[in-house]
């Protein structure tokens, strides 16, 4: 397996610190609103990275974050707590908006195939090993006291930037987003924990060592990643936009407390742009799952769409581009469909194309050259068993149901003789009618019934016969 490390900047083998064992962590929501598509390209993307890992015969435990305190849409005591900002918006308490869209998150990862991690934790149930790990910072004076705020001294570290190469003397400059912190001793330092806040009103605070405060935002991830996964981490993932500067802060206070390097490779997932930018909830209208569906859309024509491109390269999004996808995605499930279950599974001939797909995902996760392995084998000189076999061991990796409801409800007369031409038709139209397109079913009807033959509607499907 070679993946590209953002700490090395180069495509590189991938060696676990513990065999065939990867630990795996995931930068979670800050659950204040609805996940918007450009946030869920990077979780599919971390979710076929996982599968894939499982594929080629790697054990994966992964862990995630949820977000639902003290996250500042600056690095310091600056700009927005997003959590206060939801709370407020919708008049509800802090840990009713985290529970709200926690669960909302969940249905959208659902809904995309997305995986579960199967270490969850809230931010807010960690306040002990928070704590735990100022004091050590503090002891090793990694961290500073000022005005009631800890902070993380980055000049104690002999490579803060080791994660973007930047140069120390560009720290101003390459941080716009912050305002002038007089208590910090170094323009980029950033705060661990809080009792000295603008916010007066902030909801949820906890009694330490210093008083009563809250946790700064990047040290949750770390506290939580050691905690559940360990002090030596494999994979880290995320948005690029985490880049800098929190995964940054991550490895500094990280690696401050444990003494020894913590993570060995950084997976970030680019930006989903619109035509006019990146996609982002700062600018109001944003496009989320249910609003793909409520215009007609399968959530796995979105799936389709993301891995039809590299991770690595940004994806620009627009309805033109899904509505290919759309038909792409429509054409592939009747491809599928109309594949019959005959003949025994040709083990010895499956292997070079599971070894085909395996390359491709061991090639840094390349997903468009996984989907070339499935039109492949859909057009191999195989017989159905053996294809049907192919396709449902690459859909544990992409995800995209390519043989759910296989096993048709649909009739058709008996050992039917209905032209292949005209079940791929039938089932198009199925779809258009799923999607609420009724002219584009009513033109597939019409062109069904110039075939031949007549479709009639039942209550579990479709019924297909030949005309007078």
């Amino acid at each position: 397996m070679k993946l590209y490390n953002t700490l090395t900047r180069q495509v590189e083998e991938f060696i676990p610190h513990d065999k065939n064992n990867v630990t795996m962590y995931t930068c979670g929501p800050t659950v204040y609103h609805y996940a918007h598509i450009g946030n869920l390209r990077s979780y599919i993307m971390e979710d076929v990275l996982e599968k894939s890992l499982n594929f080629v015969g790697y054990k994966v435990k992964r862990a995630m974050n949820i977000t639902d305190v003290g996250h500042l849409s600056s690095d310091g005591d600056t700009g927005d707590d997003k959590m206060l900002k939801g709370a407020k918006r919708e008049n509800k308490t802090v840990l009713e908006i985290a529970k709200f869209y926690t669960d909302a998150f969940k249905k959208d990862c659902e809904k995309l195939n997305i995986k579960w991690p199967e270490i969850v934790v809230p931010a807010t149930t960690c306040i002990d090993e928070y704590i735990s790990i100022i004091k050590t910072l503090l002891n090793k004076n990694y961290a500073y006291i000022s005005n009631g705020n800890i902070y993380f001294d980055v000049s104690k570290l002999k490579e803060y930037y080791v994660l973007t190469n930047q140069k120390n003397d560009m720290i101003v400059g390459a941080r716009e987003d912050v305002e002038e912190d007089k208590d910090k001793k170094n323009p980029a330092d950033f705060v661990l924990w809080f009792t000295k806040s603008k916010f007066d009103d902030q909801e949820l605070k906890w009694e330490s060592p210093w008083g009563l405060g809250y946790p700064g935002w990047h040290i949750e991830c770390t506290g939580i990643s050691i905690k559940t996964l360990g002090e030596y981490l494999d994979i880290h993932c995320g948005g690029i936009d985490n880049k800098f500067p929190h995964h940054t802060n991550e490895i500094a206070q990280s690696e401050g407390y444990l003494g020894h390097s913590w993570c060995k490779y950084w997976f970030h997932v680019e930006h989903l742009n619109t035509t006019t930018g990146k996609m982002s909830k700062s600018k109001g209208e944003f496009l989320t799952v249910s609003l793909l569906e409520e215009k007609g859309y399968d959530p796995m024509v979105y799936r389709l769409f993301c891995l039809q491109s590299h991770y690595r390269k940004q994806l620009v999004f627009s309805f033109d581009s899904l509505d290919m996808a759309k038909s792409a995605y429509n054409k592939l499930i009747n491809k599928v469909r109309s594949i019959e279950n005959v003949g025994d599974i040709e083990i010895e001939k499956s292997e070079e194309y599971i070894i085909q797909f395996k390359k491709a995902l061991e090639n840094d996760i390349n997903t468009s050259l996984a989907l070339t392995s499935v039109y492949d084998v859909l057009k191999a000189d195989i017989n159905g068993a053996t294809k049907l076999y192919l396709l449902e061991k690459f859909d544990t990796v992409l995800g995209l149901n390519l043989l759910k409801n296989k096993v048709s409800e649909n009739k058709t007369e008996e050992n039917s003789d209905i032209p292949q031409n005209v079940k791929e038709l039938a089932e198009e139209r199925k779809i258009a009618k799923q999607n609420k397109d009724y002219n584009k079913a009513d033109i597939l009807r019409n062109e069904i019934t110039s075939l031949g033959y007549i479709i009639k509607d039942t209550k579990d499907g479709y019924e297909i016969i030949k005309g007078a």
